[in-house]
């Protein structure tokens, strides 16, 4: 059975690239997907090589979404794996003053990557391509606003709700649509801030987590322990939880 192409919107990120690297492990063509896509071929031959897979790079703006059709129309035929990797974690009290750096990051974390997802879920189900499959990479941040991070936690809370419905709307089809919610990674985008070790994963864990995700059917998933960490901070009352300081 061929194996489906994956594209990976966000290519050149951390884990970005650790889901290059498992779905190429498993035979899966990669495209990646990024701004300045051209100086992405070191990446792509070592996808190549290491794995004898065809690699290649696309150029994408998630906040040019007018150019979203021409991007998918030039995609492999066989692409029936998209993942969007796409995050843009700000600092809060620099932007919740700054309206246009509120609305970049609702467009780099919501809008622009949901937006792509949902053009790509509507090919795949019209295709009916066997174990075609949209998965968006969201956060634990969306499930309860907080303080310090809350329009980056409202974006993503929004990008798992579109994820939702997208899932329903294609239900019938047999699309797979997932949302993976991780918790701390380790990665370039969260390089300086004091993360406890025993909370953060790594890229390839979370790559991990995406790819046994994917070949299971699931439509939501955690790393187990933030699965239990978020269950308890939900069922604090909000009068608590708003007095509390984390």
């Amino acid at each position: 059975m061929n194996k489906l192409t994956v594209v990976i919107i966000g290519g050149r990120s951390d884990i970005g690239l650790a889901l290059a690297h498992r779905f190429a492990r498993m035979g899966h063509p990669i495209v990646l997907a990024a701004r300045h896509a051209d100086d992405l071929q070191d990446r792509l031959t070592d996808l190549s090589v290491r794995y004898g897979v065809a690699a290649q790079a696309r150029e994408v703006d998630v906040l040019r979404p007018e150019s979203f059709g021409a991007f998918l129309d030039g995609l492999p035929a066989d692409t029936g794996i998209a993942i969007s990797v796409v995050g843009l974690m700000p600092d809060q009290q620099a932007i919740e003053r700054d309206p246009p750096a509120v609305q970049r990051t609702v467009d780099s974390n919501f809008t622009g990557p949901m937006l792509l997802l949902e053009m790509a879920a509507h090919r795949y189900a019209a295709a009916r391509l066997p174990g075609a499959a949209v998965i968006g990479i969201s956060s634990v941040a969306g499930d309860r606003g907080r303080a310090r991070n809350y329009w980056y936690g409202a974006a993503k809370a929004a990008f798992s709700a579109g994820l939702s419905g997208l899932r329903q709307r294609h239900a019938r089809h047999g699309l797979l649509v997932m949302t993976v919610k991780p918790g701390f990674v380790s990665t370039r985008m969260t390089a300086g801030m004091q993360l406890p070790p025993a909370l953060t994963d790594t890229p390839q864990q979370v790559a991990e987590l995406v790819y046994q995700g994917y070949c299971k059917r699931r439509m939501v998933v955690y790393p187990w322990k933030w699965r239990l960490i978020m269950t308890i901070i939900q069922l604090i009352p909000e009068r608590v939880f708003s007095r509390m300081k984390f």
